[in-house]
Parts: structure tokens; C-alpha cells; sequence
């Protein structure tokens, strides 16, 4: 998001993990659009808002809630996660290590 709004480069590299497909705008493109149809400037502040809000939230579970909890909410939230996704990259999004997952997924 901030790179698409400060023109900078991303500091994120994104990877699919199961076929989809991926779109691309060029930011030339994105501006004139956002500028010409009615609404998507407002769209995009809400946007922009819910994705802050988003981080904050994740963060402050990071720091508030444990490990465990983490995964659980995690199961119930998007079950397909856990299904896709290796289990290293689910370690690293919880903010454990592979060895602290495995225990956990053990006691569950």
C-alpha cells in the first residue's frame, strides 16, 4: 500500500502459493482512474483506513496474545490457510519458530 501511494518501491515481495490470478496496474494507470471515476478517492481513504486498522490489530495480537491462541484463531478464521500453506510459512506469520509450532500443533 505505501508504495503504491508514495511511489516508492515495495519493501514486500508477494508469492502465490496455489494457482490464481494475479492483476497489475501501472501507477500512471491506477492514478488516472482514481482521479476520474467518482467515488474511488472516497473508496480508497476507506481503504486505506481498513488496512491500518489492520496492521494495528495485528500487531497488537503479536504482542497480546499467545502463540497458541494465534494458531486457533487462526484455524477458525481461515481454515484454508492451514490446508494451502507449508507449515513455515504458517510458523512465520504467527511470529513463532518451526520448532514452537510444531509443539503447539502437538498439543492441539
Amino acid at each position: 500500500m505505501l508504495s503504491l501511494f508514495q511511489r516508492t518501491p515495495a519493501q514486500e515481495n508477494i508469492q502465490a502459493l496455489t494457482d490464481c490470478v494475479g492483476w497489475q496496474i501501472s501507477y500512471d494507470d491506477f492514478q488516472e482512474l482514481f482521479h476520474s471515476i467518482a467515488g474511488l478517492s472516497e473508496w480508497g481513504r476507506y481503504w486505506m483506513t481498513g488496512k491500518l486498522f489492520q496492521s494495528k490489530q495485528r500487531s497488537l495480537e503479536i504482542i497480546t496474545t499467545s502463540a497458541k491462541d494465534r494458531y486457533e484463531n487462526l484455524i477458525k478464521e481461515k481454515p484454508q490457510v492451514i490446508l494451502q500453506s507449508p507449515l513455515k510459512y504458517i510458523a512465520s506469520y504467527l511470529g513463532i519458530t518451526d520448532t514452537s509450532f510444531s509443539r503447539i500443533r502437538k498439543e492441539i
